[in-house]
């Protein structure tokens, strides 16, 4: 794919089980440098590695741009989804975040509740937005 030729950030991380594995890249057809614009997707695969069913019901970002300027959004869900994950299973989505300067980072978490009733969070390392090919 002609997409494939543009640099992924990646990062994982691993909370009671529950592996959040992040593939960021940019996007050059919403992007429009010009205007100051850049836009990047990133998709998340969660797998539940434990013993018990989960399900998120919440998620936590922290963006920052390339001037230290950190954006907070905080919401119900993913891509309109809360779902649910028993052992051994995977739910994977796609999403994306406008940047006003060409690179920047985001890292989170998930608000996650077990079958028994037990709340926890999620961590999501931290991963890079940065166009191809530039310095971060």
């Amino acid at each position: 794919m002609a997409t494939e030729s543009f640099e992924d950030s990646t990062s994982e991380a691993v909370t009671r089980g529950l592996r959040v594995h992040v593939r960021a890249r940019f996007d050059p057809l919403r992007s429009d440098p010009g205007r100051g614009q850049w836009f990047f997707l990133y998709t998340v695969t969660l797998t539940n590695e434990s013993a018990e069913q989960v399900q998120l019901l919440t998620r936590h970002w922290i963006i920052e741009d390339a001037h230290g300027r950190i954006e907070e959004v905080k919401g119900d869900g993913v891509v309109g989804e809360t779902p649910i994950l028993a052992p051994g299973e995977s739910h994977e989505y796609t999403s994306g975040c406008p940047l006003t300067t060409e690179f920047g980072s985001m890292r989170g978490s998930y608000g996650m509740v077990t079958t028994g009733g037990e709340p926890f969070d999620a961590e999501i390392a931290e991963f890079v937005l940065a166009l191809p090919h530039s310095v971060h």
